[in-house]
């Protein structure tokens, strides 16, 4: 799997499409393959300022972290219950009026990311995740897009703030990420892309969630698959959100660490 080729919603197509040719059974959803439609302009018309790309100083030496120590790799499970603790903990101030699963996840992890790596007050973090562009482009991508449909957003703040400001101020920068997604930004950083081909990733976490791919779906004659999911994570920034269980409500987070920042990190996990 190569982001080049598709994102996940490509993914997941292509894979239930297969197991449709396996059945012997018409493709339900037929690939749309003219990719030019999401070209760079030329000349490239960068209109925003687009900090999922740029690089942020170390000044906590999270690098150093990550290079002297052993990695180890974990997922925690959140069960409905957990999530609705978080969405409780993000209204409880009166600030939001709303939030998801996605939202006060990401804002819990990314805070309890930072603590356990012991970021300095004044360091700057980012938070990056995907947004589906596909009904955001106008005009919509036509369906069946394969392809990149995805835009990266971002937030950025110092350690201090994310960690010492109350939930819903995490929760409402992602709020606002999401927000900021619009065609003409996402045809911005097609071009930025363009000029700049790689987002940094330094004092950066990267989510990734599958937990909305059908991948559970698939099947190549034999029956629904038990599990599905990735072997390995891409990046050591990356963190991915993937459903599982009865009805697919719970939400596994799989993540690697340095193994003292990892117990650090567990015991924060435990704190809901």
């Amino acid at each position: 799997m190569n982001h080049c080729m598709f994102d996940g919603i490509g993914a997941m197509e292509f894979v239930n499409s297969w197991g449709e040719v396996a059945r012997g059974l018409p493709l339900s959803i037929p690939p749309y393959l003219d990719r030019s439609i999401l070209k760079a302009r030329d000349p490239p018309k960068i209109e925003f300022v687009h900090k999922e790309f740029a690089d942020i100083e170390d000044k906590s030496s999270t690098n150093t972290l990550y290079e002297d120590e052993s990695m180890v790799y974990r997922s925690f499970c959140f069960d409905p219950e957990k999530l609705k603790s978080l969405k409780s903990k993000a209204m409880e101030d009166g600030v939001l009026d709303s939030c998801t699963t996605f939202e006060v996840l990401s804002a819990f992890v990314w805070i309890a990311r930072t603590k356990a790596l012991k970021m300095l007050p004044e360091q700057e973090t980012k938070l990056l995740f995907a947004v589906d562009g596909r009904a955001k482009f106008n005009p919509p991508l036509p369906k069946g897009y394969f392809g990149n449909g995805i835009v990266l957003t971002n937030s950025v703040c110092q350690a201090g703030e994310l960690t010492e400001k109350p939930f819903s101020c995490a929760v409402s920068q992602i709020q606002n990420a999401i927000k900021m997604v619009t065609d003409s930004y996402m045809r911005s950083a097609i071009d930025y892309f363009e000029v700049t081909r790689r987002p940094s990733l330094a004092c950066t976490l990267l989510i990734t969630t599958w937990s909305r791919l059908s991948f559970h779906t698939t099947d190549f004659g034999w029956g629904e698959p038990v599990l599905s999911g990735p072997v390995s994570l891409p990046e050591k920034e990356v963190i991915l959100f993937l459903s599982h269980g009865f009805e697919r409500r719970n939400i596994n987070v799989l993540l690697g660490l340095p193994a003292p920042v990892m117990k650090i990190f567990h015991d924060l996990m435990m704190q809901i």
